[in-house]
């Protein structure tokens, strides 16, 4: 059944990724009327999270900034489709890298790097990054169900030799990467939900307490490695512009769990700047510690 899926799905796919942008941009605004207007999809848990996130917000303010998201929402599944076939030469021109200096500093002085960063803007493209650095990438996701998709989504974002681990995989292999002295750089989406049981570390997070994840702050304070937070600005639709702020390069200084602290008030800075960009279908505050109480 999944290879059936797979079979059916995939060759519509590869055909619209060969659209110019300016068409699937057109199917996007399509594809919005039907997820948010027909089906709804997800919207009562959109409009849960921002009214959690924004209770200060009006009931308009925040139905804007719903909109606004499942705009984005549509345009990021585009995007993605784009990536089957997109070119190198229009990836470039499409995601932009402010500060990689940062990360060239790193490796001059023998460091490895976690890169933090949040569900944020057109994080599906940074596979593009391993262009202009030199360390050896590891990126972490999530598994999918179907396997013949999960070989799909990793054989698009590894086109450029990042080297895709499933979470439940990942801190052993990064170990033995760091171990092995390849300059090794790591990238989490650090900003999903662990499971509030095993949780190390609850914080407040858009001001709710919720337990949060902080494999990339023990691991840099395992293995000294630096510590680089992802700011991606969309500067109009289908153009984004990364720019890397360091958080540490000497994380062991710091008292447990202040990097995780440093990463979630830079990520909620730049939810606050523009929200519609954040992924606000993911149940992001499913586990809340009045809940756990």
């Amino acid at each position: 059944m999944q290879l059936l899926s797979f079979l059916l799905i995939y060759p519509w796919l590869w055909l619209l990724s060969l659209l110019p942008m300016r068409f699937l941009y057109i199917l996007s605004d399509f594809c919005y009327l039907l997820l948010y207007k027909i089906f709804g999809y997800r919207k009562k848990v959109v409009s849960e999270n921002l009214k959690l996130a924004f209770p200060d917000k009006s009931a308009h303010e925040r139905a804007l900034i719903e909109k606004r998201f499942f705009h984005h929402l549509t345009d990021l599944l585009f995007e993605f489709v784009k990536s089957l076939t997109i070119s190198e030469k229009e990836m470039k021109r499409r995601m932009t890298f402010k500060n990689l200096e940062v990360i060239q500093d790193a490796y001059n002085q023998g460091q490895h790097v976690n890169l933090v960063c949040g569900h944020y803007g057109g994080w599906e493209w940074m596979f593009i990054l391993d262009e202009f650095i030199s360390h050896h990438s590891i990126a972490i996701y999530k598994k999918l169900n179907n396997k013949y998709f999960d070989r799909m989504v990793k054989r698009i974002r590894a086109r450029y030799n990042t080297l895709l681990v499933p979470t439940t995989e990942a801190l052993a292999l990064i170990a033995r990467r760091v171990e092995s002295s390849q300059l090794t750089f790591c990238a989490f989406n650090a900003d999903q939900s662990p499971n509030p049981r095993k949780a190390r570390y609850w914080r407040s997070f858009m001001g709710i307490e919720t337990p949060v994840h902080t494999s990339a702050e023990m691991l840099a304070k395992k293995y000294n490695m630096a510590v680089i937070f992802l700011d991606i600005h969309k500067q109009k639709r289908g153009y984004y512009e990364a720019r890397f702020e360091l958080i540490s390069n000497t994380p062991a200084e710091f008292a447990d769990y202040d990097i995780t602290d440093i990463f979630f008030e830079k990520l909620e800075q730049q939810i606050y700047r523009d929200p519609a960009y954040y992924l606000w279908s993911h149940r992001r505050w499913k586990h809340r510690r009045e809940n756990f109480a």
